[in-house]
């Protein structure tokens, strides 16, 4: 066997080392020209040439071997035993330990190793080495750059393996929505999408049922194609188990798929035990198994699933707010949302515009439902409770995202303006608590940031033309995914300055959180006493309000009708009067007040804190009512005046 050692040295380490110092130019031949040579040559005219002074090159590309790291522990439970003791034998550590302990290089070891340990011990009591001086300066300045957010991919949805092949659209005539987006919980750089086609009796025969799971290094093609057996509502990653994803279908059964065994779902649940409309909603739970999960439709149920056993649900919930447990009264469920720090609550979003609140752990099925929430004027497309502050939720439905606190039932703490076009998705910012995300239906993404901006959105982006239908953030905060109609996703990477926590931004949302929650709580308080003051003197007057006949439409129209022109006549009757006086050369008196001013100004906060999210200020137009009848008194005196 012949052994070859190789040995490599640069040039500069070995031989006489080369020098090169600077040389003027000069002139080594010099040939002049010869005339009698001109009349051999031939005038050519145009001449084009061209002297290259370098020497061609050819370029060559080397890609090395990928290297796959990978990071391994071990955990060594017990070791150090000599091999004929036993570790697990109680009797024989017991005796070795004694037999150990009395060894005099054990007790000197101990004694020197002891030593050291108390100097370590007292200088970290001395000084703090963990201590951090500059704790202030490590926040990051985020810099004066105005709120942004660019588009970094597209992923328009293929259908097929040959789409990915000729670089197709989707070939269906009706394209499919992309209803929900989830994103790999170890890495962000998968996206699953859910895509299904929501409008009623439109589908088509040749429709696609499959849903994809993106690489985002490589958006031509999707990384695993999931083929349920109906189209997909709803998809989501597990946390704890990455390559396991649960689904929820149009036809309201719910399966779940294992990355590493396919697209095949690996088990469905029976149509007859599932949901009898689309699974808008499905979470995983936080348990020791990591396999639990819950789903819920516009059937009206709120079903638990073990995916161990699809077979039948776990537990069963009916959405029915008059607790008595009936289907046909249950309110459809658009939207379900569950903190993993409240294992045991729960909140659903309602297609009534309605949030119920409800409590897993209950002894009853009527008490689980705990309280319900009405702001919306349609079905609530987002509920989401802020990272931040558990009981700060947000919802979005109508053409208004809604800030809720649990201790007020009866209205939002904080609202944004009914915008012109419908509000389709929303969520919070994971970084920020007073940051959120709202999607519309013309194609357009807002970003609120209340602690700067109130009346309007920090920023708005147009996505794309048609309505977007679905909205995830990244765990990060930085990258933002939005799903359209037309089934295309975008992947918009947000500025700096919205995905950085600002400094004391934790204490001022709160702050403010709870100032509003005071506010709306003063106002709620206010409008009971005056709702037991009308019924107080409602009840007083019973026996004539019994008494009156019912009015039949005709004649509700017609004393509308008469009561309208007595006001337009009074009016007419007040101008005259004010220009007959005018002409007199008589000038009102100024301490009048024309209480229609009040009524013209434009309604909003009183405070400065959040102008925008307008509460509603019950007191001022109380104020204003009893302002208007304390300047009775005051206008019947000028009118005395006058015609005196």
């Amino acid at each position: 066997m012949e052994i070859i050692y190789v040995y490599t040295r640069k040039r500069s380490e070995f031989g006489r080392p080369c020098s090169f110092s600077d040389q003027p130019a000069k002139v080594n031949v010099d040939i002049p020209p010869d005339p009698s040579m001109a009349s051999s040559f031939i005038l050519r005219n145009p001449v084009d040439s061209y002297v290259q002074h370098t020497s061609d090159m050819s370029e060559h590309e080397v890609n090395t071997e990928r290297v796959e790291v990978e990071s391994r522990g071990v955990n060594h439970v017990e070791g150090g035993w000599p091999k004929d003791i036993n570790p697990q034998e109680v009797e024989q550590t017991i005796r070795f330990r004694k037999k150990v302990e009395k060894d005099e290089n054990y007790i000197n070891t101990i004694t020197h190793l002891g030593t050291l340990m108390e100097h370590c011990v007292k200088q970290n009591n001395a000084i703090n080495i963990y201590e951090e001086y500059f704790e202030e300066e490590e926040m990051a300045e985020v810099e004066d750059e105005p709120p942004s957010a660019k588009t970094i991919n597209v992923i328009s949805k293929l259908t097929s393996f040959f789409d990915v092949l000729l670089s197709k659209r989707d070939p269906n005539v009706m394209k499919r929505t992309a209803t929900h987006l989830s994103w790999h919980p170890d890495t962000c750089k998968k996206l699953a999408v859910a895509y299904s086609s929501l409008e009623f009796q439109q589908n088509m025969k040749d429709m696609s049922f499959d849903s994809y799971i993106w690489d985002l290094e490589n958006p031509n093609k999707p990384e695993l194609v999931l083929k349920p057996s109906s189209p997909l509502v709803s998809l989501e990653y597990n946390p704890k188990d990455s390559h396991v994803l649960v689904g929820g279908c149009y036809n309201g059964q719910m399966a779940y798929w294992d990355t590493r065994k396919g697209g095949l779902p690996v088990e469905v649940s029976a149509v007859e035990v599932s949901h009898r409309d689309p699974v808008y909603g499905a979470i995983w739970l936080q348990s020791k198994t990591g396999t639990e999960c819950f789903s819920a439709s516009t059937d009206g149920q709120v079903l638990w699933w073990d995916i161990r056993k699809l077979s039948e649900p776990t537990e069963t919930l009916i959405l029915d707010i008059t607790r008595k447990g009936l289907l046909e009264n249950a309110l459809g469920a658009v939207t379900l949302e569950f903190e993993p720090t409240m294992p045991t609550k729960f909140m659903v979003g309602t297609e009534q515009g309605i949030v119920i609140a409800c409590n897993r752990k209950a002894k009853t099925p009527p008490e689980k439902i705990t309280s319900t929430y009405s702001g919306h004027h349609g079905p609530v497309y987002a509920l989401a409770r802020n990272p931040f502050c558990p009981k700060i939720f947000l919802t979005v439905g109508d053409w208004t995202a809604r800030i809720w606190s649990e201790e007020n039932k009866e209205s939002s703490i904080m609202w944004t303006k009914y915008h012109l076009s419908y509000l389709t998705d929303g969520c919070w910012s994971t970084v920020r608590p007073a940051v959120f995300f709202t999607t519309r239906s013309d194609g357009t993404l807002d970003v609120w940031d209340f602690l700067f901006k109130q009346k309007d959105p920090s920023l708005s982006l147009k996505v794309c033309d048609e309505p977007l239908s679905s909205l995830r953030l990244q765990d990060n905060g930085c990258v933002v995914g939005c799903g359209s109609k037309l089934g295309t996703v975008t992947l918009l990477e947000i500025s700096s300055g919205l995905c950085t926590l600002q400094r004391n931004e934790k204490t001022l949302a709160t702050a403010m959180f709870e100032r509003e929650t005071k506010r709306e709580k003063i106002l709620e308080a206010r409008q009971r006493e005056m709702r037991l003051k009308e019924r107080a003197r409602s009840e007083g007057q019973g026996t004539e309000v019994e008494e009156k006949p019912m009015e039949s439409p005709s004649e509700v129209l017609d004393r509308v009708r008469r009561e309208f022109f007595e006001v337009i006549e009074m009016e007419l009757q007040r101008r005259a009067q004010a220009e007959t006086q005018h002409l007199r050369g008589k000038v009102p008196g100024t301490g009048r007040t024309d209480s229609r001013s009040r009524d013209s100004l434009p309604w909003g906060r009183g405070r400065g804190s959040a102008p925008a999210f307008q509460v509603k200020d019950r007191a001022r137009e109380e104020a204003a009512a009893q302002g208007e009848e304390s300047q009775l008194p005051q206008d019947k005196e000028e009118e005395e005046e006058g015609a005196a």
